[in-house]
């Protein structure tokens, strides 16, 4: 379905746990082919899969700027990532982007068998805007059937199109103001009725049953953090299992590059989606 690149390079972390081979693959999206950059790990085994969704408040992100966080998650649980380049606003509005996700992690399970990927379902993580997608899919992957997520990291998630849990961007000495989500959720979502639909307004659903255990990572500097920790209570409320970690001293952009929040997220992974031994099936 799409066109892809032998692996050029492969890179170590120094302290990581292994190492990784990189290449990118061309599928179709939603509305148009769509670019998926796989992290995959050299260790000789089957490993569990997840998708990574880059920030960018829906208008802006690339894969390029994914590619620390992308690593350092394939590269610490180990995990095979698949960065996602889902296609922005204001050119393609909601729901495109969830669409393309979706799109995604079926392509991700119907190629499981060469990529080596271990039975048990999807992870699922995002950054901002990423965070939001990735909420959104959880939501259609529950709903249709065809995408079995096991878990999901969101980190300062974009969550709250009305933006009435956004902290005082002056006192939380944030480096985004308030103001600059909402001008990225009106290029998302142009039409204020679209704004009340679940998928667009996670932080309001009141049918959260059923969706995948949940890590929230939240920056203390961050005008978000109130309404990311805000879900984590109402999933927690509905009886999904959900863990909130709370970096402090830290901005809001500074989460996808930070090393602890990247463990963080990657000890999450490891627990909720690898075998139980711990181990993989070798290859």
């Amino acid at each position: 379905m799409g066109r892809s690149s032998e692996p050029s390079n492969t890179r170590n972390a120094g302290t990581a746990p292994c190492r990784i081979a990189v290449d990118d693959r061309t599928i179709a999206g939603h509305a148009q082919d769509i670019r998926l950059r796989l992290y995959r790990p050299l260790i000789g085994l089957t490993v569990p899969a997840l998708l990574y969704l880059h920030g960018g408040g829906f208008t802006s992100g690339s894969l390029e700027e994914a590619e620390t966080a992308a690593a350092a998650i394939a590269e610490s649980v180990p995990a095979l990532v698949v960065s996602v380049g889902y296609s922005l606003a204001p050119a393609h509005c909601f729901p495109t982007a969830a669409h393309d996700a979706h799109q995604a992690a079926l392509w991700t399970l119907a190629e499981a068998r060469d990529l080596n990927i271990a039975k048990g379902g999807l992870g699922v993580a995002g950054h901002d805007a990423g965070g939001h997608v990735a909420a959104s899919l959880t939501f259609l992957a529950r709903d249709q059937g065809e995408v079995d997520i096991r878990a999901q990291a969101l980190l300062g998630p974009m969550l709250d199109p009305s933006l009435t849990r956004a902290g005082d961007a002056q006192a939380m000495q944030c480096d985004v103001p308030a103001t600059a989500y909402a001008r990225c959720y009106r290029a998302y979502l142009p039409d204020a009725a679209q704004r009340v639909h679940p998928y667009a307004a996670p932080l309001d659903s009141r049918r959260l049953a059923g969706l995948p255990p949940t890590l929230i990572v939240t920056a203390q500097k961050d005008v978000l953090r109130i309404e990311a920790e805000q879900y984590a209570a109402n999933l927690i409320g509905a009886g999904v299992p959900t863990e909130v970690t709370r970096f402090p001293a830290i901005s809001h952009a500074a989460l996808p590059g930070h090393r602890p929040a990247l463990l963080a997220v990657a000890d999450f992974f490891r627990r909720r989606l690898s075998p139980a031994d711990g181990r993989g099936v070798p290859v």
